[in-house]
């Protein structure tokens, strides 16, 4: 704050005169002299140097200078700009770099249902049965029975399981031994000619067909398609095997892809 004679109120005595450190008005100093009206060099208070007391005016300034407490001010006002920038930065996690990042998306793997009754046992198996699964997915082996129509077609050896998951749910499966890999394709084409099939089934990924590979070699054909009112078909070869899988429509892909043969 500033008085209105035009001297700084830091630079005043008690009585309003520039004094020195006795209390005595100082004498000015520098090569002008008062009385001979040249310019001097102002008296300084108690610990300010002659610069000091010069910068000090009625509005705060002389002759275009800065107040000693504006460097100050000035450079803390820039430190806290800084640091404030500084805390935006990290507090945004980096960023443009940060945004770029992809966000990773993670993927749902369901479990495999497992039967929640025990499978059966059969009753009189061969070296073909013997490799048939006894549980398929939550399907459990409950009967056997032979498929005398693929023995009849030239099957020397042909059975029809089936598998309860211990409700309403079934799933059958056509399983025929033939004495060639030809005669095994012949009958999986006879059978799929006498199936009701219906064109698409998104819902279910189907139809699907393709080729059945073992040990990387091709051994097979296979075709999974909708064959309506809920049901799902899968007919494949390996070898000299044959096969015709059914099951509800939203079940056939994963139950022929757990199926071992």
């Amino acid at each position: 704050m500033s008085d209105t004679s035009g001297t700084p109120a830091w630079a005043q005595g008690a009585g309003g005169t520039a004094q020195g450190a006795g209390g005595t008005p100082t004498t000015p100093s520098g090569p002008g002299d008062p009385a001979a009206g040249t310019p001097g060099t102002p008296g300084t208070v108690p610990g300010t140097t002659p610069d000091e007391a010069q910068a000090g005016s009625s509005d705060g300034s002389s002759g275009g200078g800065r107040p000693a407490w504006l460097l100050p001010v000035a450079i803390g006002v820039g430190v806290l700009v800084v640091v404030g920038i500084v805390i935006a930065i990290v507090t945004s996690g980096g960023g443009d770099d940060a945004a770029a990042t992809p966000t990773v998306t993670p993927t749902v793997v369901l479990p495999v249902p497992t039967p929640t009754v025990a499978p059966e046992q059969r009753a009189d198996p061969t070296d073909f049965t013997k490799l048939l699964p006894a549980t398929i997915l939550q399907y459990a082996f409950q009967s056997e029975k032979k498929a005398d129509a693929l023995l009849q077609a030239g099957a020397v050896e042909a059975v029809t399981d089936t598998y309860t998951d211990g409700g309403t749910g079934t799933l059958t499966v056509d399983a025929a031994q033939f004495e060639t890999a030809d005669a095994a394709a012949a009958a999986a084409k006879e059978a799929a000619g006498a199936t009701k099939v219906e064109p698409t089934s998104p819902a279910a990924g189907l139809p699907q067909q393709g080729d059945v590979t073992a040990g990387g070699q091709k051994v097979g054909t296979y075709a999974i398609v909708d064959a309506g009112e809920g049901k799902g078909l899968a007919i494949w070869t390996n070898g000299t095997a044959m096969f015709r899988m059914s099951a509800p429509v939203g079940d056939i892909v994963a139950a022929y892809s757990s199926y071992p043969m």
